[in-house]
């Protein structure tokens, strides 16, 4: 479900598809990586294992020696000269996205179950407007959890955004919305827009970051959303 959000030039891996166990991407991991997450419970070291798996593999299929792929600002993954990615992890399912950094300016991906969120966090992450469409699409669409579809395109937006400008993005920081274009009683697929509403000053020499787009999609229990952002040459 994840290449469905994707364009075909974007290399996606999942955990599943690598002939690995979690053990077998722990004890892959290197020196340093290791280092920076050997204070971490159990769960979240295999999570970040797994998902640099998925990106060394991805590395392999573009054609670019593999490496290790370090915390930097924020927790984001530095990423080797010539590539942009991005990492997504939640239970059952982990997986990284890469692409050509002469392509791709940036990428952001977000992987939740698709349920509901707690009650009372669909006010915390959403602007007011926001939140008024997401219960009026409930009545509307009951098969989609709109608020956990929000909370993804809130963190692909966030993704796609600090490598480009190394500053926080709150939730309150952009405006997200959300076009279905086919829902049926087992999946839905759309498409998503994300209007910058701070500063949107780029470091990267690049255009200001005003608005970025991208697609959704729920299926298999999952509900994903992902942001690919072009150069301005279209490249």
């Amino acid at each position: 479900m994840i290449r469905s959000v994707l364009p075909d030039d974007v290399v996606a891996v999942t955990f599943d598809e690598l002939d690995l166990s979690d053990e077998a991407a722990l004890a892959a991991l290197h020196p340093v990586e290791a280092e920076q997450i050997g204070g971490a419970v159990v769960k979240r070291r295999v999570e970040f294992a797994a998902a640099r798996a998925c990106a060394r593999e991805a590395m392999t299929r573009l054609g670019v020696p593999t490496g290790p792929i370090i915390r930097g600002g924020r927790g984001m993954p530095v990423w080797p000269a010539g590539v942009v990615g991005t990492l997504t992890h939640t239970d059952g399912l982990r997986a990284a996205a890469l692409a050509p950094a002469d392509r791709v300016r940036s990428l952001g991906l977000d992987v939740e179950p698709h349920g509901p969120l707690t009650e009372g966090v669909l006010d915390a992450v959403s602007l007011p407007e926001e939140a008024a469409w997401v219960r009026a699409a409930r009545g509307e669409v009951g098969t989609v959890h709109w608020d956990r579809l929000l909370f993804t395109a809130k963190e692909a937006t966030y993704k796609a955004w600090f490598p480009l400008t190394r500053r926080w993005l709150g939730f309150a920081d952009a405006h997200i919305t959300l076009t279905p274009t086919v829902v049926d009683d087992e999946s839905a697929t759309g498409v998503l827009r994300s209007r910058i509403l701070v500063d949107p000053h780029a470091v990267d020499g690049g255009p200001d970051l005003v608005e970025f787009h991208g697609r959704w999609a729920v299926r298999d229990g999952y509900v994903a959303s992902a942001i690919v952002l072009r150069h301005v040459d279209g490249r």
